[in-house]
């Protein structure tokens, strides 16, 4: 079994009470100067959960891979992350109020960190799992 990355998701349909598979969600540290324009992508699978995620990866600065964990690591405190989920293509075109929804959250160095979304045509919630 693959290792999970630092960050994970999982995403419930809060009309049929059921995991959303299918939707597409991006990912990326909004407060990384030097990769500013990366973005992780992934499909949640049949259980409507993200465990890891696709990246083309590319070298820094001293020639080393790019990965999540590095990018994580290379601040000092806590970087920002957002996940920017497709719930248009989900649930269709004005089906929805929520074409994306976007979570912007703290990540710190050493944590694992699981972000839960409860997802309804026309609400959502979320919270830091674990």
């Amino acid at each position: 079994m693959a290792t999970k990355d630092p960050i994970t998701c999982h995403v419930l349909d809060t009309t049929t009470g059921r995991p959303a598979a299918h939707i597409i969600v991006s990912l990326s540290c909004t407060s990384s100067p030097s990769v500013t324009s990366l973005a992780f992508t992934a499909i949640t699978d049949a259980d409507g959960r993200i465990s890891n995620w696709d990246f083309e990866s590319k070298p820094d600065r001293n020639g080393d891979p790019i990965t999540m964990k590095s990018m994580i690591e290379e601040h000092k405190g806590s970087s920002i992350w957002q996940l920017r989920f497709n719930t248009g293509a989900y649930y269709g075109e004005g089906k929805t109020f929520w074409p994306w929804v976007e979570l912007t959250f703290y990540v710190k160095r050493n944590e694992h960190f699981h972000v839960p979304l409860l997802l309804g045509p026309f609400s959502y919630t979320t919270y830091r799992g674990s």
